[in-house]
C-alpha cells in the first residue's frame, strides 16, 4: 500500500471532493470525520500528510497538530479553515503545521502544497528509519546467538548498561568484547555521546600515554601544538580500553586516578583536567594471576573487577555457529557484490565440528574467504580450508596452551603470507604483541 494522505473534516461533501481531486493525481487518500477517528488511522495506517479542518466536532485542528506530531513526528499537517485568522495561522505554524490555508481562497495551492509536504514527510520518514536502524545495529540485537552462555552474558550487560559502573569484559581473543562494549554504551544514557575504542597493545608506552591523556605543546620533540587525549574526546561518553593487560605499570597508576576521581594531567602540563567518562575494559589475560605475579597493579584490578562479564568461547556456543555464519555470509556477499548463496548441510556440519580457537573472529575470516572463493550458488565443504577436512584444527603432540598459541600464530602467519600487520588484525592483537609473541615462541618464518 502506498503512503497515504489523511483528510480530517466533518464536512463530508467537501472532504469527498478533495479526496477525489487528490485521488486523480495518484494519491492514496483516507478520510476521517473527526479528530478521534483521524488519530486512530494515524496510529494504524502509513500516513505521511494530513489535511485537517481547524474546527472539528471534537478538537481544535490547530492544537491537533501537536498530538499528530507526538505520534509520528515525520507527518506533515496542513490546516484548513473557512474563516482564516492571522493568530490561528501563527499558532498552527508554531505547533508544527506545514501550512495554513483558507478554504475557497487557496484551492489552487492545495495540490502543489500537498506535493511539497509529501516530499518533506517522505524525507523525514526515511531519516527516522535510518536512525532506528543505526540504534538497532548498535544495541544488544547485534549480539547474535541464543545459547545459554551468551544469553547470560547479555542479561548481565543489559543490567549494567543502565548504570555508570566500570565494566571488565573477560574472554579469549575473538569472542566479541568490543561488540559487547559498544552494545553497553548504546544501551546506556550516554548513547548520544562519543564511544571511543583503544587497543592498548597497538601502542608503545609513551605513545599510548599521549593518545589517552594528550600533551601540551613543547612537552617533547615534535609536540608543536596542544593535543587532546582520547579521555577528553570521550568526555560525557564511554572509553573502551581493549587488551588492558598490556598497559605499563606507570599508565596503570594514571588510569587508577581517572577511575577514582575523574582527573589526570596531560604530558607537559601542570594543571589537572577533569573528565566525565565511563570506562569499559577488556582483556584475554587472567588479571588476578597477573596481579599476584606482580605484572598488574592489584589495586587497579580490584577497581576494575567490581563488575566483570565473561564472554564464552565459540566452542561453548555450538548452537550459535550457524546463526553467526549465516550473518557473515549475508554481510560478505553484499560486500563483494555476490548473490547470497544457499548452504549445503555438510558445510554447517564441518563448521560445528571445528575447534574455533580464534572464536568469532576466526569464523568471520573463514566466511570472508569462502565468499571470495565461491563460484557456485551453493556453499559446499570443499570451499573450507584444509584443516576442516582432517578431523581437527591442530595436529599437535603437546596440547598445553603455549603450544596451541604458538601453532595458531604460525598458521595465521602462513595464511597471510608473512604479513605481520595483517596477521595481527586476524588474530585481534596489537602489532607490538605479535612481535613479542614471535620472539617469545621463537617463531621462524620460511
Amino acid at each position: 500500500m502506498k503512503p497515504g494522505i489523511l483528510i480530517i473534516d466533518d464536512e463530508i461533501k467537501l472532504s469527498e471532493l478533495m479526496a477525489r481531486i487528490l485521488g486523480l493525481e495518484g494519491y492514496h487518500v483516507i478520510q476521517a470525520p473527526n479528530a478521534k477517528a483521524g488519530l486512530k488511522l494515524i496510529e494504524r495506517e502509513d500516513i505521511r500528510v494530513v489535511l485537517s479542518d481547524v474546527k472539528l466536532p471534537d478538537a481544535n485542528g490547530v492544537e491537533l497538530v501537536q498530538r499528530i506530531k507526538q505520534i509520528k513526528p515525520y507527518i506533515e499537517v496542513i490546516n484548513l479553515t473557512a474563516f482564516g485568522t492571522i493568530s490561528d495561522g501563527v499558532s498552527a505554524i508554531k505547533n508544527g503545521a506545514f501550512d495554513y490555508l483558507t478554504k475557497g481562497d487557496d484551492n489552487d495551492r492545495i495540490l502543489p502544497l500537498v506535493s511539497k509536504a509529501l516530499d518533506k514527510a517522505n524525507l523525514q520518514y526515511h531519516i527516522s528509519e535510518m536512525q532506528n536502524e543505526v540504534e538497532t545495529q548498535h544495541g544488544f540485537p547485534i549480539v547474535l546467538g541464543q545459547s545459554p552462555a551468551i544469553l547470560e552474558a547479555v542479561e548481565l550487560a543489559k543490567k549494567v548498561a543502565r548504570t555508570d559502573a566500570t565494566v571488565l569484559l573477560l574472554g579469549e581473543t575473538g569472542t566479541g568484547k568490543e561488540v559487547f562494549a559498544e552494545a553497553i554504551h548504546y544501551e546506556s544514557q550516554r548513547k548520544d555521546k562519543p564511544f571511543v575504542a583503544v587497543n592498548c597493545s597497538a601502542f608503545s608506552k609513551e605513545l599510548l600515554e599521549s593518545e589517552l591523556f594528550g600533551y601540551k605543546a613543547g612537552a617533547f620533540t615534535g609536540a608543536i601544538k596542544d593535543k587532546k587525549g582520547l579521555f577528553e574526546e570521550a568526555s560525557g561518553g564511554t572509553i573502551f580500553l581493549d587488551e588492558l593487560g598490556e598497559m605499563s605499570h606507570d599508565l596503570q597508576a594514571k588510569l587508577l586516578r581517572v577511575l577514582e576521581n575523574g582527573t589526570f594531567i596531560k604530558i607537559g602540563e601542570t594543571k589537572t583536567i577533569k573528565v566525565n567518562v565511563r570506562l569499559i575494559a577488556a582483556t584475554n589475560r587472567d588479571l588476578q594471576k597477573e596481579s599476584e605475579d606482580g605484572h598488574f597493579r592489584l589495586d587497579l584490578f580490584y577497581r576494575l573487577s567490581g563488575f566483570s562479564i565473561v564472554l564464552p568461547p565459540l566452542r561453548e556456543r555450538i548452537g550459535d555457529i550457524e546463526v553467526l555464519a549465516r550473518h557473515f555470509i549475508k554481510l560478505y556477499s553484499a560486500k563483494v557484490k555476490k548473490k547470497q548463496p544457499d548452504v549445503d548441510a555438510d558445510f554447517f556440519k564441518l563448521l560445528n565440528q571445528h575447534q574455533w580457537n580464534g572464536n568469532i573472529r576466526e569464523l568471520k575470516n573463514v566466511i570472508e574467504r569462502v565468499i571470495i572463493l565461491m563460484d557456485e550458488p551453493v556453499l559446499t565443504p570443499k570451499l573450507l580450508p584444509n584443516e576442516f577436512h582432517n578431523g581437527g584444527y591442530y595436529d599437535l603432540v603437546a596440547l598445553d596452551l603455549d603450544s596451541v598459541e604458538k601453532h595458531h600464530i604460525r598458521r595465521v602467519l602462513k595464511y597471510v603470507k608473512g604479513n605481520k600487520s595483517e596477521a595481527a588484525r586476524v588474530l585481534g592483537i596489537g602489532l607490538a604483541t605479535l612481535y613479542r609473541k614471535i620472539d617469545e615462541y621463537h617463531i621462524l618464518m620460511n
